[in-house]
């Protein structure tokens, strides 16, 4: 897996190019384990590109620090390579992926707090 932070101008041209979206966003995965080439790399899981510009604004409206907001879009960024979909799937399957971040983000965040 790679991870990429980048500033809200990279990140909104890759949410145009790839997503057909023309704004920045706080996170976008590309799974290596879907389309054409899946199963090629099978241990290879994706990449997960962060924009710590987005980052930062949604820390400061959450009232919480930076690096746990990168951190929480980081386990979000994964869950999307694993397989989680909040977008596509079901509301179940978005329940499902808000829980299974919700208790990651505790594990991680109880860490960093010690």
């Amino acid at each position: 897996m790679s991870v990429l932070i980048v500033d809200d101008a990279q990140i909104r041209e890759l949410n145009r190019d790839y997503l057909g979206k023309d704004r920045p966003t706080n996170v976008i995965s590309f799974a290596m384990q879907e389309g054409a080439g899946a199963g090629v790399q099978p241990d290879l899981l994706g990449d997960v590109v962060i924009s710590a510009e987005t980052a930062a604004r949604d820390a400061a409206e959450a009232g919480i620090a930076v690096d746990q907001e990168i951190c929480f879009l980081l386990l979000h960024g994964i869950l999307h390579l694993l397989g989680y979909d909040h977008e596509r799937g079901t509301e179940e399957e978005a329940r499902l992926m808000e829980q299974r971040e919700q208790e990651l983000f505790a594990l991680v965040r109880s860490q960093m707090v010690s």
